[in-house]
């Protein structure tokens, strides 16, 4: 199950999950926006749920209508995401107002995800996947986006630590700069592909039941500290 599959990470991990055998249940506000991911992986792989990230009751429900058709839920990534521009100081014009939903869905968004998924991962000792930043690991002036970040890096650790013992696996992955529609007005740093990511989802969620790869950071060759 994959939130945030419209597009960018979630689109491409889609697409190496299914080529790894896996069946993908994609979800996405508007399952509009999923309908020709789901015509290119074919209905018998992929089904698309509408559900806002940020709405406990839409998640559970996704949850349970993943685990009545498939029977079982076996792995999750949270991966919805936001940003926007942010100056604490007010140096850049950005609009606090577009904050909320930043912190609701970077946040509180991947939170109530692993609440809705872990019970189902629970019974099937399944694999929970957040997706961090690099910009969770470091100082970025004025970033909220990056504090958001810091925030999930710090709960992917706290529900690791809760599961000891249920045979839930947690992988926190932090990648650097990604090509994606919010990166698209940075020219001038270098950039991963969304494969890159999914490469790298794929290699935790294939590790035999004792292995839980906890953190993966990813970076493209030659990207800076704080850029």
């Amino acid at each position: 199950m994959i939130t945030g599959a419209s597009r960018g990470i979630g689109a491409a991990t889609a697409r190496r999950a299914a080529d790894h055998g896996y069946q993908v249940a994609l979800l996405a506000r508007s399952t509009d926006a999923l309908s020709g991911l789901v015509r290119e992986l074919g209905e018998h792989i992929a089904m698309a749920l509408p559900c806002d990230v940020t709405d406990y009751d839409s998640l559970t429900e996704a949850v349970s209508r993943v685990e009545e058709h498939y029977g079982r839920l076996d792995a999750v990534l949270a991966n919805a995401g936001a940003s926007a521009p942010s100056s604490f100081l007010g140096t850049d014009d950005s609009d606090p107002t577009q904050w909320r939903d930043v912190v609701l869905t970077n946040v509180y968004g991947a939170a109530i995800t692993a609440r809705a998924a872990l019970p189902a991962l629970v019974r099937s000792e399944g694999h929970l996947v957040l997706t961090g930043s690099n910009a969770g690991r470091g100082i970025r002036p004025g970033n909220l986006y990056g504090a958001t970040k810091w925030a999930v890096t710090g709960m992917a650790q706290n529900i690791r630590a809760e599961c000891v013992g249920t045979g839930v696996r947690v992988t926190l992955v932090q990648p650097g700069m990604v090509e994606t529609d919010m990166t698209a007005n940075r020219t001038e740093v270098p950039k991963l592909h969304p494969d890159d990511i999914a490469n790298g989802i794929l290699y935790a969620l294939g590790q035999p039941p004792t292995v839980d790869v906890n953190e993966i950071t990813i970076r493209p060759t030659g990207q800076a500290p704080h850029s």
